[in-house]
């Protein structure tokens, strides 16, 4: 069995879904663009439904490790903490273009495997992002708002260009695979934090070590 045949296949697979669609790539696709036979992929996923969910899980274990990682560093403050996983997701997103734009896309699709994904992966995203908002209220550090619709923004910007990457490319010229993009999207969020959810009111010291 060739050698790394499994990252040939993803890799092979997450370019044809993302190119001609999931229901619209068959196996013999994936084996010929990877480069392996149709076994090769029945023995690491089964067949087709298996690909996908691994795309989805693999994708998404690594979503959250980086916040998992990331929320370690919550007791030197709300706004820090939340700046550093906005920052790590989006530098995940952009060296996983292809797979973001593809996992993405698959979400807005209402299947049993998004459906799992959501009960699983979905809910500790917010389950973080929560607790760093309610963090951020009580030390003063936020003003008061809505979790939920403060969640809705936050995802809306961490999505929004690998959801529509055509669109970023063709309409607006932007390359969310450049280097420039992650710096200056990634400066644009940390200006949101700071004006929307930031107050003017000084921490005192100490607040965060309660």
């Amino acid at each position: 069995m060739k050698k790394n045949s499994k990252e040939a296949i993803v890799k092979a697979a997450v370019l044809l879904f993302n190119s001609k669609g999931y229901t619209g790539t068959s196996i013999r696709d994936i084996a010929h663009s990877a480069k392996v036979n149709s076994a090769t992929i029945a023995y690491h996923f089964e067949n087709k439904a298996g690909l996908l969910e691994y795309c989805f899980t693999h994708f998404f274990e690594q979503y959250i490790s980086k916040m998992e990682e990331a929320y370690l560093s919550i007791e030197r403050g709300a706004e820090v903490c939340l700046k550093r996983i906005v920052a790590d997701l989006i530098h995940f997103q952009c060296e996983n273009l292809q797979l973001a734009c593809f996992v993405y896309r698959e979400m807005s699709i209402d299947s049993q495997v998004v459906r799992e994904i959501m009960s699983t992966y979905s809910l500790k995203e917010k389950y973080y992002f929560q607790k760093i908002f309610e963090r951020g209220f009580e030390w003063g550090e936020f003003r008061p708002h809505s979790i939920p619709y403060l969640i809705i923004q936050l995802k809306g910007l961490i999505m929004m260009p690998f959801m529509n990457n055509h669109y970023m490319r063709e309409v607006l010229y932007v390359f969310p695979n450049e280097q420039f993009f992650e710096q200056k999207y990634l400066k644009d969020i940390n200006q949101w934090i700071e004006k929307t959810l930031c107050s003017d009111v000084p921490i005192k010291k100490g607040a965060m070590l309660k």
